[in-house]
């Protein structure tokens, strides 16, 4: 058993490593316009659903019940379409640090969702965590670019990472249903399934219109880094640690992708560390810390992204 604990606690670390990681590098594909947002998302999920089909087809063969389909769908356009869409919009308008700091206001997004939906009280503590991070994200977005900086204002960017966390805890709320249901290779062949339906009249333009004779070896490194590892891996690891740990120690894995992702994009030269992030991160960490005590953890399964 606790070879199976430590085996679970490195398949967690190993997926925020990705996570971090892939705000570097997928922002090298997006930054010099070798692939756009849609194309790049339209990859990702063509090859999520002919890896994550072959796997249910080979290994588990479970049907959907009738009444499940609506929530399925709901399910690809939250978590999958305008998930990743919004993410890669973003993530080229922005910095990795800052796309990976309002990422993790997701269980305060998740605790909102649930609390309109009714399935979630809202009790002081948690309202206190939630404006205090929320704050923080806000701050983030409207921070603008240092006196004589030539980088831009990364508003929209942040804009968008933060409508892509909003979807992903839409996604959260709406999927915890069907994976307590299902295994979790049913779920996710199936998301992926309706996902590529909402996204493919938007991206296959984009995506037959890419110059792939200008894509070197670095670049192909990348592309294949976020279609296998962050797209395919990264779930592949979190569905086999919720076999072993609860689902509140998955998602506290989420607050070592900030670290990761700074520590990435600094050492790769992509930006600087300044006290605004460090305030503003610090204020999101305090809000999700308040929101996740107690009870509302185990809500925040992470899934893919």
């Amino acid at each position: 058993m606790k070879n199976k604990l430590l085996a679970a606690h490195l398949a967690l670390l190993a997926v925020a490593l990705i996570y971090g990681s892939n705000y570097s590098i997928a922002k090298l594909v997006l930054d010099p316009g070798y692939l756009t947002p849609k194309a790049l998302v339209l990859l990702r999920i063509i090859t999520g659903l002919v890896l994550f089909t072959g796997i249910h087809f080979f290994f588990v063969r479970e049907k959907v019940q009738k009444k499940d389909w609506g929530r399925m769908a709901l399910c690809g356009l939250f978590g999958v379409a305008a998930n990743q869409m919004f993410f890669l919009l973003g993530l080229r308008l922005t910095t990795p640090i800052h796309a990976s700091l309002i990422m993790t206001t997701t269980p305060i997004l998740v605790l909102l969702i649930a609390t309109v939906l009714a399935a979630e009280r809202l009790t002081t503590r948690k309202g206190v965590g939630t404006l205090l991070g929320l704050a923080g994200a806000a701050w983030l977005i409207t921070q603008k670019a240092a006196p004589g900086s030539s980088a831009e204002s990364t508003f929209w960017g942040d804009l968008f990472i933060f409508i892509n966390a909003s979807c992903y805890g839409i996604y959260l709320v709406l999927v915890n249903q069907l994976m307590k249901k299902y295994n979790p290779f049913t779920v996710i062949r199936w998301v992926f399934s309706f996902g590529i339906l909402y996204v493919l009249p938007f991206a296959t333009g984009d995506l037959l219109a890419s110059n792939w004779a200008a894509i070197g070896p670095d670049i192909w490194k990348a592309i294949a880094f976020v279609l296998l590892a962050t797209t395919f891996l990264a779930y592949l690891f979190n569905t086999y640690a919720l076999g072993i740990v609860n689902p509140s120690t998955v998602s506290a894995y989420i607050y070592l992708q900030p670290l990761f992702a700074g520590l990435i994009s600094i050492w790769m030269g992509q930006e600087k560390l300044n006290p605004e992030k460090i305030i503003a991160g610090s204020l999101i960490f305090l809000g999700v810390y308040l929101v996740s005590t107690k009870g509302f953890r185990r809500k925040a399964g992470s899934v893919e992204r």
